[in-house]
């Protein structure tokens, strides 16, 4: 709750100080009062309903079996491990499901720490020894615990009405001599939003990138640095891992292998970091 009051403050001072901005530089035409309102419904409230359904979505999007009741050995063994690290780490128990992929991967998602989903493929299950899988679990539930979800979908509203209304300010700014809106408000806005956005989405992958560090030292904690450097080392021997859905790939255990738009930094790079902090 503190997060959500923390991003509905930040966003109503974004709307504030604009409101001022536009007041001062002349460009508060007729209608930017409702432009301010849009952009704080579809920038907060975007990424809030996206929050809010991320966990059926992610597992529909994948075609993810939650374990109901445990069906065999492996599936018992994944679920008392959800369970003892979810204790560890002080949040509810979360879900657990399987889904059918080649490529070793897993996510969590959920807008609450207490009702999250963890997800592991048939092919990390396949390619990596139980240490390996204990390791990939615990940094799972260490993006739970670290509220991870919910803060990169906060900072994706804040980005999306700080792009929404610069744009609008940029393309006002571009056609002040027009009555109404000419073709060159719109021609500035569809401009403005492409490079803004680009822009908004290099502080979104950075945070992501960011925060898998914060996951892997979790799960250091909750499973063993040995474990977790083991399983990220594992993740490098394999060819590169097939995509998740858009919808969970910044919750995946490894993602693409970008730069400045990567959802995850390298794994030479995080297995860099784990063996610098056990130094």
């Amino acid at each position: 709750m503190l997060r959500i009051g923390l991003f509905l403050a930040t966003n109503f001072a974004v709307l504030v100080v604009l409101s001022i901005v536009l007041n001062l530089l002349g460009l508060n035409q007729q209608g930017t009062g409702g432009m301010l309102v849009f952009a704080a419904l579809f920038g907060m409230g975007g990424a809030l309903i996206s929050l809010l359904m991320s966990k059926s979505m992610a597992a529909r999007a994948v075609g993810a079996q939650i374990i109901e009741q445990p069906a065999n050995s492996a599936e018992r063994w994944l679920l008392e491990t959800v369970q003892a690290q979810a204790q560890a780490a002080g949040i509810g128990m979360p879900d657990v499901a399987v889904f059918d992929s080649p490529s070793p991967n897993a996510f969590a998602t959920g807008a609450n720490k207490d009702q999250a989903l963890v997800a592991v493929s048939t092919g990390l299950l396949r390619h990596m020894n139980q240490d390996e899988v204990e390791a990939v679990l615990a940094h799972e539930v260490s993006h739970v615990a670290n509220g991870d979800m919910v803060t990169l979908a906060l900072l994706q509203g804040v980005m999306n009405t700080f792009v929404m209304v610069f744009a609008h300010v940029v393309a006002a700014a571009i056609d002040r001599d027009s009555r109404g809106r000419g073709a060159g408000y719109y021609l500035g806005y569809f401009a403005a939003q492409a490079v803004l956005g680009f822009l908004a989405s290099l502080v979104v992958m950075w945070f992501s990138r960011y925060r898998e560090y914060r996951a892997d030292a979790g799960g250091a904690r909750l499973a063993g640095r040995g474990k977790m450097i083991a399983a990220l080392e594992r993740l490098q021997q394999q060819a590169q891992p097939e995509a998740l859905p858009d919808t969970v790939e910044a919750f995946g255990i490894a993602g693409g292998l970008g730069h400045l738009l990567a959802t995850h930094p390298p794994l030479a790079s995080r297995i860099a970091a784990l063996r610098a902090a056990s130094d």
